[in-house]
């Protein structure tokens, strides 16, 4: 895979554990995704959860449901925020297992929240 493929199978594993009501949509080498069990209303195509993806220089972690909660990710820690892309996405280049044990509780808090 890379570099970063530690990273990934455990950020990969983490997302799937916190969201065992998720749809794996595509689970390949280096890419993760996961919809809810909910439809978009105006497209009736299944709403996205989350990914993790290899990217050139670190694995992105993205958690859909900050999107539409900002409140999910109001408390995260300065150094979790640190690695927070936009309002979604969470960017690691090694293993980080107090940040990945955070980032596990917020997915776990999401996926309450989309059901």
């Amino acid at each position: 895979m890379s570099a970063f493929g530690d990273v990934y199978e455990a950020l990969r594993s983490m997302m799937i554990a916190a969201a065992p009501h998720a749809v794996v949509a595509v689970d390949r080498p280096g890419d993760l995704v996961l919809h809810t069990t909910n439809a978009d209303p105006k497209t009736g195509k299944p709403v996205w959860f989350g990914a993790v993806a290899v990217k050139a220089r670190y694995v992105a972690y993205h958690l859909f449901p900050l999107y539409s909660d900002l409140g999910l990710g109001a408390d995260l820690s300065p150094a979790l925020a640190a690695r927070r892309q936009g309002k979604s996405c969470f960017n690691f280049a090694k293993a980080e297992p107090e940040l990945f044990a955070e980032l596990a509780e917020l997915t776990r808090r999401a996926a309450g929240a989309t059901g």
